[in-house]
């Protein structure tokens, strides 16, 4: 399931996540995330397989052209880190079949909180050993819904599927990014919140 990777995908074996399966539950549900959602799922994976690169290409485009975005894979005084940029890469076109493949159990949400944590000021930079700028503001991680969501939609219409089940599977890829950073952003907040 995983593409060579080189440093900081460790799947399976982070810290367990402050959210319980329960409460995991509750939020599909509060998503309409359905059993069908999993299929459609499993079937985008194999839809995107084959074209990670492509959607990468698009989202890293989408960061390069804003230097305030492409400023937290920089440092401080704006040297763009392109070694940290490349390992974020892989990671990121893991996350995309992980997204899709992966079972909701306990890793996958130790994973999500480890995703979370990494784009805050206890866990940025700790992964790669880089001295990029420390933190990636909240409403950066809300805002990119909509990018990563919208931008999916003609890739996964390049297989040749009708158009219910190409919206089929952008309903599920758009809920399960909603659903992925909802449980990020718990890494920014205080348990009393």
């Amino acid at each position: 399931m995983t593409t060579q990777i080189p440093a900081g995908y460790h799947y399976g074996s982070t810290s367990p996540s402050p959210v319980s399966t329960d409460e995991l539950a509750a939020l599909e549900a509060s998503l309409l995330f359905t059993p069908e959602d999993v299929e459609a799922l499993q079937l985008t994976g194999d839809v995107l397989e084959d074209q990670i690169d492509d959607v990468l290409d698009v989202w890293y485009g989408f960061v390069a052209s804003h230097p305030y975005l492409v400023a937290y894979f920089a440092t401080p005084k704006g040297v763009v880190l392109e070694e940290y940029l490349a390992r974020v890469r892989a990671r990121f076109g893991q996350w995309i079949l992980d997204t899709c493949r992966r079972p909701h159990d306990a890793d996958w949400l130790a994973y999500a909180h480890e995703i979370g944590v990494r784009h805050t000021y206890e866990g940025k930079n700790r992964t790669d050993g880089v001295g990029s700028v420390p933190h990636i503001p909240l409403r950066y991680m809300v805002a990119f819904i909509y990018p990563i969501t919208a931008t999916m939609r003609p890739y996964l219409a390049k297989a040749g599927h009708g158009d219910a089940d190409i919206e089929r599977m952008h309903q599920a890829w758009f809920k399960a990014v909603t659903l992925q950073v909802a449980l990020w952003l718990r890494a920014y907040t205080a348990d009393r919140w």
